[in-house]
């Protein structure tokens, strides 16, 4: 290992909570290295299994659509998410493979694909509820405001965030009748400590052992039950509308049981914590921190009351601020996949890449999309780390495809993020709500992030927020 490098290029329990910079290792002082090498690393060292660290937009895209159930198909590396099937099951989009992942495809994502969420009636009834949902709890804040008798006041967002996103999936998308104040009180702090656990678990945890089979020895272990229960429970307020076909359950024609689509929707209520909130997190910080964007996007807003596919599509600035979003801060952070076989990947450029079987690959999207050779001034007109919105209508108008910008912020290829379209729907709703009824500026100029399953601003949105005539 060379000296000064941030860390050590896996996780162990010292760094595995910062795993950006376990990254960062792979690509320390490699700048002005010639050829490939600088972006493409591989680490082979006896007595650990061969890795693939790559942070070269090409490589990322040619090995995520190489991903899939196919013979000599990479698979979804699992090593990162053992802890993930220890709390949620084996049996999910997130941790399956091969024919396993293909029916659980099949069977779970049908009703968060855009054919379904866009028809017409459908789309009104979701975008309806959900745009009340999202103005009726920012609304909270406003009447808070008020009843203070202050011009302003400092808050961190992502705690209100959480409540909203998590509302609009367990009662507007799966049809449940959970009361708000539940779910700010009693299930977004358990869900969040279950993800908390999570992490830590998939490093610490050698043995395997589940939580609920631990014994009671210490009063972490009693509380981290009783989270995991909170987390079943709402797992069984998510479906049972279903006898009743309330909400997405009328567009699911199936007559699997319960038990077999449980896991994943474990996965889709921990989702909403961390990549539906991380998204909109983001998004409002940014925003908070450039408030000529800001304004922008509250012009162009204001006067909306709908947000149909037709309008999104008019909305051409908000797509931009979510897009730099996305590309500048990706709540996926790295895609994870393995080499069963010696398999050999060809980018869009002619150049080839053989990874020999056991390959762990680790597709690094937070320093690909925060390099400056990819996505820098010459590339887009604007610094890489920077937040300009603006950057996505230069390259529109230039001779740079969309195959060449890809932030890769849902993943890429056959294994994307099946929530995409929901989740984008949901990002939106918050993002106009938040723009068209507050002003709000961080209380810190810059931000540090925080990685754990996703990536959080590690101030939390902290702002200072005052309302907006209406």
């Amino acid at each position: 290992m060379a000296k000064g490098r941030p860390s050590l290029p896996f996780a162990h329990p010292l760094n595995y909570s910062e795993p950006i910079r376990i990254l960062e290792t792979y690509f320390f002082d490699t700048e002005n290295e010639p050829g490939d090498g600088r972006h493409n690393r591989y680490l082979n060292v006896a007595g650990f299994f061969p890795i693939l660290v790559t942070r070269d937009p090409a490589v990322i895209r040619a090995i995520a659509t190489r991903s899939g159930d196919r013979d000599g198909a990479l698979d979804r590396d699992t090593l990162q998410t053992v802890g993930i099937a220890r709390a949620t099951g084996t049996d999910t989009l997130l941790y399956a493979n091969g024919s396993a992942w293909k029916r659980q495809r099949k069977l779970a994502t049908p009703p968060f694909g855009k054919t379904s969420l866009f028809q017409p009636e459908r789309f009104h009834e979701f975008e309806a509820t959900f745009r009340v949902t999202a103005k009726k709890r920012l609304q909270v804040l406003r009447d808070r405001l008020a009843a203070s008798g202050q011009t302003s006041m400092r808050v961190a967002l992502e705690p209100e965030i959480q409540s909203v996103v998590l509302e609009m999936l367990v009662n507007n998308f799966f049809g449940a009748e959970v009361p708000e104040d539940e779910i700010r009180n009693r299930y977004v702090g358990a869900v969040q400590r279950v993800i908390d656990h999570i992490v830590r678990d998939t490093v610490f945890n050698k043995v395997g052992i589940p939580i609920r089979r631990w014994p009671n020895l210490t009063q972490r272990i009693i509380n981290g039950k009783a989270d995991y229960a909170e987390f079943e429970k709402l797992t069984d307020l998510s479906l049972e509308p279903r006898k009743a076909r309330k909400g997405l359950w009328s567009q699911f024609e199936s007559d699997v049981p319960d038990a077999a689509l449980r896991s994943n929707i474990k996965v889709f209520l921990a989702g909403a914590l961390e990549a539906t909130t991380s998204y909109a997190t983001w998004a409002i910080s940014h925003l908070s921190r450039n408030l000529p964007a800001q304004e922008t996007l509250y012009e162009e807003v204001r006067d909306v009351e709908d947000f149909t596919p037709d309008k999104l599509d008019d909305l051409k600035f908000l797509m931009q601020v979510l897009n730099e979003t996305l590309r500048l801060t990706p709540a996926l952070y790295f895609l994870p996949r393995r080499a069963t076989v010696d398999t050999t990947i060809e980018t869009a450029d002619g150049r080839s890449l053989t990874m020999p079987a056991g390959t762990h690959i680790m597709l690094d999207i937070w320093h690909a999309n925060r390099s400056e050779e990819f996505w820098g001034v010459n590339a887009t007109g604007s610094p890489a780390l920077e937040f300009v919105p603006q950057r996505w209508a230069a390259m529109a108008q230039t001779s740079r495809g969309s195959n060449d910008s890809l932030h890769f912020g849902f993943g890429h290829g056959p294994r994307f993020c099946p929530g995409r379209h929901l989740g984008q729907m949901e990002v939106c709703l918050v993002v106009a709500a938040m723009v068209k009824l507050f002003r709000f500026k961080a209380v810190n100029a810059g931000y540090d992030v925080h990685a754990g399953v996703s990536t959080k601003p590690i101030d939390k949105a902290l702002v200072d927020l005052e309302p907006r005539a209406l």
